[in-house]
């Protein structure tokens, strides 16, 4: 997979990440490519370390299920961090 193709679905992603969890997050588009990256490849390394399954094709659904639940953890985590600090 191509660079674009790869920042094209940690966009995708990331909004869709955001899209399922509840609650407001923080962040434009930006955020949500950075994290929708991250989450991408949080996602895809996952999968290969349990699954033997990685970020291959773009139109493969394990990758994007990959990506998207790469992209919610990474979400989460930034969500206990922002709100951490908005709480001090």
């Amino acid at each position: 997979m191509g660079f674009l193709a790869f920042l094209l679905l940690g966009l995708i992603a990331g909004a869709i990440a955001k899209l399922i969890l509840p609650g407001k997050q923080g962040g434009g588009w930006f955020i949500t490519l950075l994290l929708g990256v991250v989450g991408a490849l949080l996602g895809g390394w996952l999968g290969s370390v349990l699954f033997g399954v990685g970020l291959e094709e773009f139109w493969d659904l394990s990758t994007w299920l990959l990506a998207i639940g790469g992209s919610i953890i990474v979400l989460l985590i930034y969500g206990l961090i922002v709100g951490r600090r908005k709480a001090a």
